[in-house]
């Protein structure tokens, strides 16, 4: 990492941090933000695997088996995941960071099943709360590890050494 100037990083710096910040939110969100979706299925007696294929056919819209579906599943939500949460790592406030972040995931939502997947019969054939449910976890998930990352950073900064910069 560079070198502080005045307690903060340079730029880009910062900017790499956030986007780090994004990327561990994301895998973290990417894991739990299904539980919503599949408690219900669970309780309802239903596929709980129903949601990962549908997302399945995001990319792999005419296929049918569930097998390739889940495949696909993995690297749409992964890359969906990962996408959305450097965004609101961005945006995210410091105050209000996991609250925010359930907002966050509630207009993803209103994008994700409102406008991409009405186009996508499995998705549309999905129950709708518990999609928007899991949207809300992904957003506070994120929320929650983006201002665990923020705190440990600031505490950790008047510790750290000062790195001197390397052009004279």
């Amino acid at each position: 990492m560079g070198a502080r100037r005045g307690g903060r990083l340079p730029a880009r710096d910062e900017r790499d941090e956030v986007v780090r910040d994004g990327l561990a939110a994301g895998v973290v969100a990417a894991l739990l933000s299904g539980v919503p979706s599949t408690v219900d299925a669970l309780v309802r007696r239903a596929d709980p695997l129903e949601a990962a294929a549908a997302a399945g056919t995001l990319l792999l819209p005419a296929e049918r088996r569930t097998g390739p579906l889940l495949v696909a599943a993995v690297a749409v939500h992964l890359a969906l995941s990962l996408g959305w949460a450097i965004a609101l790592a961005f945006v995210l406030p410091r105050r209000a960071t996991v609250a925010s972040g359930v907002t966050g995931g509630l207009a993803i939502a209103a994008l994700d099943l409102g406008l991409v997947g009405r186009r996508f019969p499995w998705v549309r054939a999905l129950r709708t709360p518990p999609q928007v449910a899991d949207h809300a976890a992904f957003g506070a998930v994120v929320g929650a590890v983006v201002r665990r990352r923020r705190v440990r950073r600031q505490s950790a900064a008047p510790h750290e050494l000062a790195v001197p910069s390397r052009g004279l």
